[in-house]
């Protein structure tokens, strides 16, 4: 009979999060003889379905945003807040379970989304299967790899590791009984509100979402290109809820730098210049657009300082990169043994961790080798391409698995998107030693990147993961074994998604000014992907063709940031992405910034201020569901459904079968901006109106 008691019956011990005394033990809140349910047909199920939620959300906001949600912490909410409404109650473990399964979905969404869209914007899409499995492999070596490191990182430096992220899940998951009923119910609602707002946007166009100066201030400063743009969705409203007002407004003076001083500085100088020639295209700046000026000579840039940014966030953690590659080793060489019988601490068989790496390799190799024969190379060929890539793959997310984990434990940041770009320059350095160039050599290499980019986002997860079980007294082995099942559903969803995005809106577009095939910066920014497409192509494809000068000038602007003391990504990302993202980024951050000075006492505030994760949370989650829900009925494998559901745009479908869309005078004038930024300030008002509520039921629960 499973123990069904509350799962806060018994509160974390005083020595949870500092250093044990010389023979001291730690005790978990579950002791290790208490046999009371963990995995069950509830825990199981809930974690699956949390994993196919999340990671819809996390690579929508990834693709639209380049910011994945953080998917943990509303998981743990949902599993106590659904665990409430069973006849018998969720137990502790049981909600851990449906947190440490759920979790796959933002480890797996980050480790796609920071690459495969790369092989669109290079022209050399991957199948649905090839994601899928790069995916799925990659996530079961992150699995392995850290299996041995549990308990060094774990147990061994218990209290010596702050573990930022895991003490917020942990913290929530024991306290979460008395207040997470309100919590949850906030939650949902900000996903009802998210999900409503956005679709009625961009399914319905009940009114127009993107604001421009132009049209709002009767076109002040477009003859000098000098254009300010908001896109005011829900996504990117609750993005800048949950970032916070400081770095939204670091990336916000990024895009004021590229859009109201480097575009104008490009066209003021350049519109007395003749056409011109660079990087393999003709330009007439005279001609372009703030638009076509910023994706041409602007973004560039960006994605420099954004490389730069990635590589000097790992030179400036080369203490935490070289002293965890040679733990891990230490740890790896003491891994196999199991000592410890007892429950709490009772990993997989190390026979199976290796079988298991031992497979997940070789798939690794067998995927490459497919490829490579896809591409027309000969047998001999394919077999060399493959086990230098297997090789490859495998001791880069070896050597970089610690790295990731002790990461995680020391500042809660996982520095993928550093060690991937150095993973893709890598593998792409040793395929050109061995004569892999062309199609099928950029795509062995970015399918690589997208196995060691999951594998690395695995593994630094995966560690916040045990030492949240370690805490309530999970079975580490419980956790590894189910973690296979939700990376598999993550990797089947996200390679669903992904092709689906670049059905509906594409990765790589027409510029109506020059005609050139560019990045869709307005619905599909991706600025990792970007990144990493710049430096594939560059080293691989046509190095000529690529704009060196102005990635040089990124880098440049990189480290004046570093020497000023700004945060060199966030502000980096402000001149990549579009000015219309970041501003709606910013007005959400300014929104929350606003709810937590509001309420007539400190106590108040400080806790309409902390509903902020749970409405963010909310509204990206709800806003991206029905944001994929939009993609797919802008695809013919769904009838162009939009057609027959939009009012403020018309859709209808050309001779080739492509949607085309023409806007009612109404929807793309003032009267349907001015009532797109009326609704975003009644979003703003919703969310007020959550904090408040949220506040109100966490006071009463508290009494």
């Amino acid at each position: 009979m499973h123990d069904a008691r509350p799962a806060d019956s018994k509160l974390l011990p005083s020595n949870a999060y500092r250093k044990l005394e010389p023979g001291e033990e730690y005790q978990p809140v579950v002791s290790a003889d208490d046999r009371r349910a963990e995995v069950t047909p509830w825990s199981i199920l809930t974690g699956l379905a949390m994993v196919v939620l999340f990671t819809v959300a996390a690579s929508y906001m990834a693709l639209r945003a380049g910011n994945a949600i953080e998917a943990s912490i509303p998981i743990a909410i949902l599993a106590i807040t659904f665990g409430r409404l069973r006849q018998i109650r969720s137990t502790l473990l049981e909600n851990v379970m449906v947190q440490s399964v759920g979790q796959a979905a933002g480890v797996v969404a980050a480790g796609a989304t920071f690459v495969v869209p790369a092989m669109y914007i290079n022209g050399v899409s991957a199948a649905w299967w090839q994601i899928f499995l790069a995916c799925f492999i990659g996530g079961s070596l992150g699995v392995v790899l850290i299996i041995p490191l549990r308990k060094y990182f774990v147990k061994d430096l218990h209290g010596e590791l702050p573990f930022p992220e895991a003490t917020a899940i942990n913290n929530i998951l024991v306290t979460g009984e008395s207040s997470a009923g309100g919590a949850g119910k906030i939650l949902i609602a900000a996903f009802v509100v998210g999900a409503l707002f956005d679709f009625a946007v961009e399914a319905l166009h009940l009114w127009n979402a993107g604001l421009s100066s132009s049209t709002l201030l009767g076109g002040l400063g477009e003859g000098a290109r000098i254009e300010v743009q908001l896109t005011a969705i829900a996504a990117l409203f609750g993005l800048g809820y949950i970032i916070g007002i400081r770095y939204a407004s670091i990336i916000a003076a990024g895009s004021v730098m590229a859009m109201l001083v480097m575009v104008p500085t490009v066209y003021l100088f350049g519109k007395e210049v003749d056409a011109f020639s660079f990087a393999g295209a003709t330009y007439n700046v005279a001609d372009m657009t703030a638009t076509s000026i910023f994706g041409a000579f602007i973004k560039p840039i960006g994605i420099g300082a954004i490389a730069i940014s990635g590589l000097i966030g790992i030179l400036r953690m080369w203490r935490i990169v070289v002293g965890s590659i040679t733990l891990g080793f230490k740890a790896f060489k003491g891994g196999g043994e199991q000592t410890e019988a007892i429950r709490t601490q009772r990993d997989m068989k190390p026979s199976h961790v290796l079988l298991i790496e031992l497979a997940a390799t070789l798939g690794m190799g067998l995927l490459f080798m497919i490829v490579a024969l896809m591409g027309d190379y000969s047998f001999g060929s394919s077999l060399l391409f493959a086990v230098v890539g297997m090789f490859s793959g495998f001791l880069l997310s070896f050597l970089f698995t610690p790295v990731a984990a002790q990461a995680i434990a020391i500042v809660g940041v996982n520095p993928v998107s550093g060690m991937t770009l150095i993973t893709v320059v890598m593998t792409i350095g040793i395929m050109i030693a061995v004569g892999l160039k062309g199609t099928a050599g950029m795509l062995i290499a970015l399918i690589i990147g997208t196995a060691v980019c999951t594998a690395l986002s695995t593994s630094g997860a995966l560690i916040s993961d045990f030492k949240i079980g370690y805490w309530l007294g999970s079975t580490p082995r419980n956790q590894e074994k189910w973690k296979f099942l939700g990376m598999a559903v993550a990797a089947l969803v996200v390679s669903a998604v992904i092709p689906l995005m670049d059905n509906a809106y594409s990765f790589v577009v027409e510029d109506p000014v020059t005609g050139l095939m560019v990045s869709n910066e307005q619905e599909l920014p991706a600025p990792q992907a970007n990144m990493i497409a710049a430096v594939s192509s560059g080293l691989m494809d046509d190095p000529a063709a690529q704009p060196w000068l102005l990635y040089g000038l990124g880098g440049a602007v990189a480290l004046m940031l570093l020497m000023t003391g700004v945060p060199m990504l966030a502000f980096a990302l402000g001149i990549y992405l579009p000015i219309s993202i970041n501003m709606a980024v910013l007005a959400g951050a300014v929104a929350a910034w606003i709810i937590g000075k509001t309420g007539g006492s400190e106590e108040v505030r400080r806790l309409r201020q902390e509903q902020g994760t749970l409405i963010a949370s909310g509204l990206m989650a709800g806003a991206a569901i029905f944001g994929v829900l939009t993609a797919a009925l802008r695809t013919k494998d769904f009838g162009a459904a939009i057609r027959h559901i939009s009012v403020g745009e018309k859709f209808s479908l050309d001779a080739a079968g492509n949607l085309v869309s023409t806007a009612a005078p109404w929807y793309e004038g003032f009267t349907g901006q001015i009532i797109g930024l009326i609704m975003l300030v009644a979003l703003g008002v919703a969310c007020f109106l959550l904090a408040r509520l949220g506040a109100r039921w966490q006071m009463e629960g508290d009494k």
